[in-house]
């Protein structure tokens, strides 16, 4: 598999702009963020050995706002992805499609330790269609979107490394109700649009600086419902890896694993793996 990738990298023109921006407007306030977009296309002609035109595109933005001063700290960061396919021939389909927006509030307890309040909102940009039937659509904006706050205890080494304890998490799922009118969807019961959960969630984050230029940042976050089934544990894992080759030209890549068993009965995963220019400014 590694081999027929490689192939295809040396056939596929790539194209990439990246721009990462960091504003410190005092001492109080730290802004930083990225902002990728990423194509790739590939054509053949009377290539004996088969293949199909194709055309792809992915963007994400990763905005982080942090606050700190005196006993108090207040972490904020939004992550949004959406990517697109197009083989000749075939409907368009999506191959990315992420908005998040995780907020965390602390006030200093004692040491690296503060007490907390956390929210986390997650939903989608667009339709979502059943693989096996593409003119299903399983799907949307806000469909599903998952809401969740609650206290907690947040230990904070620095904006790179921490994590925030909440064993009092409400959740709320929400569906348009034409998703449940024959069967349950995403865990909200038939011929309903909402679930109420309640439970304990973890959330952890780690970025780190492996050498000049090369960074690995890991967001973990785990949800156990007390009111049904809580051994089994919602996990969403992203691992997001930049590695700068010179100003002008980086690599980027992207994985995210998810288990949710009222989404699906199994892990889901997905990856994204760009290589071209670099713009800083």
């Amino acid at each position: 598999m590694k081999k027929i990738l490689l192939i295809g990298m040396m056939f596929t023109s790539q194209f990439f702009y990246a721009q990462e921006t960091e504003v410190v407007s005092d001492s109080t306030w730290i802004k930083k963020g990225n902002i990728a977009i990423l194509g790739s296309q590939s054509s053949f002609s009377q290539w004996q050995a088969g293949g199909s035109n194709n055309l792809a595109i992915n963007g994400s933005l990763n905005y982080d706002i942090n606050y700190k001063k005196g006993d108090w700290t207040w972490d904020n960061k939004f992550i949004a992805m959406y990517g697109i396919n197009k083989l000749k021939g075939q409907e368009q389909q999506k191959t990315d499609d992420r908005l998040e927006i995780n907020s965390i509030l602390g006030k200093k307890a004692s040491g690296e330790w503060y007490y907390s309040a956390f929210a986390n909102f997650k939903t989608q940009f667009d339709a979502g269609m059943n693989p096996d039937s593409l003119e299903q659509r399983i799907s949307h904006f806000m469909s599903p979107a998952y809401l969740q706050f609650g206290p907690g205890m947040l230990w904070k080494k620095n904006d790179n490394l921490k994590v925030n304890l909440a064993p009092a998490t409400a959740r709320f799922i929400f569906v348009h109700s034409h998703f449940t009118d024959f069967e349950e969807s995403f865990g909200v019961e038939q011929g309903k649009s909402m679930r109420f959960e309640f439970g304990a969630a973890v959330n952890a984050y780690y970025k780190v600086e492996v050498m000049e230029n090369f960074t690995i940042e890991n967001i973990l976050n785990l949800y156990s419902n007390y009111l049904e089934d809580p051994k089994n544990v919602d996990i969403d894992y992203q691992l997001n890896v930049v590695l700068k080759v010179n100003r002008y030209i980086s690599t980027n890549l992207t994985f995210q694993a998810l288990y949710d068993d009222n989404a699906y009965k199994g892990f889901q995963t997905r990856h994204t793996l760009g290589v071209g220019l670099n713009y800083l400014f």
